[in-house]
């Protein structure tokens, strides 16, 4: 088969479209032929060197991908060959094929298509395990997630929204504001002149900067907020101001989804099985893709995300 690899660490030309060896299923494995993967900034980070995969995990990029069912391995009950689906990865999504733990693999939900649903797994897991079952954002609370017009912006807002939240964002530009207000955001703020921490205080927030937001997210929080950390894009070593969290009885949460047990992957897929596929049969959330690029073309579609003009997610198609 063909995969996208890393030659080395280094900007978007170092992938490479070439020949590998096909992936053989485990026990408890399915191989999923690959219709479309998607970018996440994850994939950026591992291919500067700066994020490598877990130990056992694929080399190759990819963290979610689309497909169908190609093989099933030993002790695999409840797929079928043929079967429709969409995947959460360790790695390996940028490829023709991918052996995937049957835990992190999901139908295709009603009403969306199946190159649209690689753009899926990665952030509604990423969202609902943050948003939902750790920091239990409820109705009529207020939450604010940053960067809003990225693939996990878009969909925290829908899925917030969804739930009766009061929903903030922040976005660099006004198309994505407008974008986000679409989606659900009653606020939508421009970080290049405006201060976040002015609209708050928030109940949840979910921030991918890490370091340089550490101390205004914190003082952003209502009495009992949680912050949620799942990137380090701006940095990854910063002042907690522990009186700021003390005085507001609020907690900070760092969470990553790619280094989990599987078997941890495997409850949180189920409860997004059970609580957003429904959403999304119904129409009330939806996918947003920006584009579709040809995976052998994966060096445009990382310029692209890096450029930051993408509204939702960027989609390689095989």
């Amino acid at each position: 088969m063909r995969a996208i690899v890393i030659r080395e660490p280094g900007d978007a030309d170092v992938l490479t479209w070439t020949s590998v060896p096909d992936p053989v299923p485990g026990p408890g494995e399915v191989v999923v032929e690959v219709a479309a993967s998607a970018v996440n900034r994850a994939d950026v980070m591992q291919r500067r060197g700066l994020y490598p995969p877990p130990p056992g995990a694929s080399e190759i990029p990819g963290l979610e991908v689309s497909g169908r069912i190609a093989e099933l391995g030993d002790e695999v009950t409840g797929w079928q060959l043929g079967d429709e689906v969409c995947a959460l990865l360790a790695g390996g999504g940028y490829a023709e094929r991918v052996a995937v733990p049957a835990g992190q693999v999901l139908p295709v939900p009603d009403g969306v298509d199946l190159v649209t649903a690689a753009g899926l797994p990665e952030v509604v897991c990423t969202v609902w395990s943050n948003v939902f079952m750790q920091a239990r954002l409820r109705r009529d609370e207020s939450f604010l997630v940053h960067g809003g017009g990225s693939g996990i912006g878009t969909m925290a807002i829908q899925l917030a929204a969804a739930h009766g939240a009061r929903v903030a964002c922040t976005v660099g530009s006004e198309r994505k504001a407008r974008a986000c207000r679409e989606l659900g955001a009653d606020v939508a703020i421009d970080y290049n002149d405006d201060d976040f921490a002015e609209h708050g205080p928030f109940d949840v927030i979910l921030d991918h900067l890490g370091a340089s937001y550490l101390p205004r997210n914190v003082r952003s929080l209502a009495t009992g907020g949680r912050l949620v950390v799942i990137g380090m894009q701006g940095g990854a070593k910063g002042e907690l101001d522990l009186a700021a969290l003390l005085a507001r009885r609020a907690t900070v949460h760092a969470a990553g989804l790619r280094a989990r047990p599987d078997a941890e992957k495997a409850q949180i897929v189920e409860a997004v099985r059970e609580n957003v596929w429904p959403l999304l049969a119904a129409g009330t959330v939806r996918p947003v893709i920006d584009r579709q690029v040809r995976m052998a073309e994966a060096p445009l579609a990382h310029r692209l995300l890096e450029e930051s003009r993408h509204i939702g997610k960027i989609l390689l198609v095989t």
